[in-house]
């Protein structure tokens, strides 16, 4: 969960949030390189006393700042683009749940059983804004696959520890996976403004291990 003084990403849940995290850092690592140079040559322009009038061009040069560019977007590219093909792998899901906004609550419904289906409203307990009386429980380990739609207007089913944001569109049924990689209670909000209460419907996930949620779903039936 998130708290006030926490300026970086949530801990991470899932494997996909964790790739997510290590992309981050070394893009934040480049990014931080290329700043350090250009401030070092501007300050060096700046305090030099050199002049440069009758250099009409430098081949070497040029190609130099024409192909680094190139070389540090590949390098980029590639861990992105293979984070974008994890979020997207929807293989062999071991539990497939359908997840239906409405304002201003969530609605979740276990496909691969008979009649576990449920609401979750926002209640006033401990932690403020993000209590709910009843939590969307899934297994760990587990490839999980969610069918998101909305019954009114434009919602976003979040929770960042997961890396998991998929928009709630009405008419539509978007598609999206994840696999937990420990146990815990994690906290996500509505995303997209959905109306006057867009900020009291809170989502609350908890992972828990196979035989727990083997027990959990042998109670709710």
């Amino acid at each position: 969960m998130n708290t006030w003084m926490n300026l970086s990403f949530q801990d991470s849940a899932s494997f996909v949030m964790e790739e997510m995290i290590f992309f981050y850092d070394f893009s934040f690592l480049i990014i931080s390189l290329i700043l350090v140079f250009v401030v070092y040559i501007m300050v060096f322009l700046m305090i030099s006393n050199f002049l440069s009038r009758f250099v009409l061009d430098n081949q070497v040069l040029e190609f130099i700042w024409t192909s680094l560019p190139f070389i540090i977007l590949i390098f980029m590219a590639f861990p992105s683009i293979r984070i974008l093909y994890l979020m997207d792998e929807v293989k062999s899901p071991l539990l497939t749940c359908k997840i239906m906004g409405h304002q201003w609550f969530w609605s979740y419904e276990y496909s691969d059983f008979d009649k576990i289906e449920f609401d979750s409203y926002m209640i006033f307990n401990i932690i403020r804004l993000l209590e709910v009386d009843n939590s969307f429980v899934l297994p760990v380990y587990s490839k999980i696959r969610l069918l998101v739609s909305s019954y009114d207007v434009l919602h976003a089913w979040t929770v960042p520890a997961l890396g998991v944001k998929v928009d709630s569109i009405p008419g539509r049924l978007n598609q999206i996976s994840f696999t937990a990689n420990r146990l815990g209670v994690f906290y996500g909000q509505c995303s997209e403004i959905c109306g006057a209460n867009h900020s009291f419907m809170p989502i609350v996930v908890e992972i828990v291990n196979i035989k727990n949620f083997g027990i959990w779903i042998a109670s709710m039936l």
